[in-house]
């Protein structure tokens, strides 16, 4: 038998993270720990990383339930990954991921090998985009070149909450000094444009050598969202879209709207098992992806990131993040010309989850 237990954690932002649905300063994760009762020192650690105003287990009953939870799989003689998928329901998925990833570094030994692979054991880094939070347009600015600088060759940039002018601004100075060929720009509206604006904006989007825009009207709005996919000059990248959606759903919903691109956040779509249905309806669709953390701390981030070099997949994910707080948990996790490495060099400091 097994000991379940969690921590609570609240990450410091470094800075007001800008979203059109508001501004980030701080984020509550779970850091869920499997050990054996048998005190053989081995310890699998795992992240439940709700998130406000975007995941549907994001509820004032979340510790409640995730106590519960894991206090019932303490019981069980041989706890397994059926357990997971039989006692924890698909309207948790930020706690299926985090016991999913916390079962597998037990397997592995507790060493926070998630999947054994190039990224984990070889050194071999993921090719990553670089992320620009809202803010004001100077700030913004400021923020692009920092990251030309570090490298990138792929940016994406939060839009919807400033003017639309002062965006389209920002767009100009880019293009102005680097071309679609030097530099490749994502944007991604969280849904912030309204269905009477958006092909309006979206033909001027286009005029700026776009590599995709990632929802750019609100979730739920299938009719809506399925003419703007089909009539948009700029890919579109569905994100939100897919909270929420399971089993059968999910190929319906891609074989209805034919997005050219989805974009997978594990803790968000419940996991491993569940984000790997995701790409196998969309390669059977012919449909793109790329995997994305939810603003996970490193121990989450650091999964996600061994996930996603399971599969050969050369769009660069989004997977920066782990340099947004002031109190992460040190990792092997760096960052060097817009690509995550796995330092085997580096050394883990858990002492925020235990």
């Amino acid at each position: 038998m097994v000991n379940i237990s969690y921590k609570k954690h609240i990450l410091n932002f470094k800075f007001e993270a800008g979203t059109s649905r508001g501004i980030l300063n701080r984020h509550t994760v779970y850091y869920i720990k499997i050990e054996s009762e048998n005190n053989n020192n081995i310890i699998g650690i795992g992240e439940c990383a709700p998130l406000e105003g975007l995941s549907i287990d994001y509820l004032p009953d979340f510790e409640q339930k995730l106590d519960r939870i894991c206090k019932e799989l303490s019981t069980l003689t041989n706890f397994n990954f059926t357990d997971i998928y039989k006692f924890v329901p698909i309207s948790l998925p930020s706690v299926r991921f985090g016991l999913e990833t916390a079962l597998l570094d037990y397997k592995y030994g507790g060493i926070r090998k998630i999947f054994s692979n190039d990224f984990s054991e070889k050194n071999t880094p993921i090719t990553i985009n670089g992320l620009i939070w809202m803010g004001d347009k100077h700030l913004m600015l400021s923020r692009i070149n920092e990251k030309i600088k570090e490298g990138y060759k792929t940016l994406k940039l939060k839009i919807g909450s400033l003017k639309f002018t002062n965006e389209i601004e920002l767009l100009e100075i880019i293009r102005s000094t680097f071309s679609g060929k030097a530099l490749t720009l994502r944007v991604d509206a969280n849904g912030a444009f309204t269905i009477e604006e958006v092909m309006n904006k979206l033909e001027i989007l286009a005029k700026y050598d776009l590599h995709s825009i990632e929802q750019p009207i609100a979730a739920g709005q299938k009719f809506a969202m399925k003419e703007v996919i089909k009539n948009s000059p700029i890919p579109i990248a569905i994100d939100e879209e897919l909270i929420g959606v399971f089993g059968e759903e999910k190929f319906k919903l891609l074989a209805r709207l034919k997005p050219q691109y989805i974009v997978l956040k594990p803790t968000l779509l419940g996991g491993f098992k569940a984000t790997r249905e995701w790409i196998q309806y969309a390669d059977n669709h012919d449909i793109a992806w790329w995997i994305t953390s939810a603003l996970e701390s490193n121990i989450g981030l650091n999964a996600i990131a061994q996930f996603t070099a399971e599969f050969e997949n050369a769009l660069p994910q989004g997977l920066g993040t782990g340099q947004l707080y002031n109190n992460n948990v040190q990792s092997p996790l760096k960052i060097e010309n817009g690509k995550l490495f796995y330092d085997q060099k580096l050394i883990w400091d858990l002492a925020l989850t235990t």
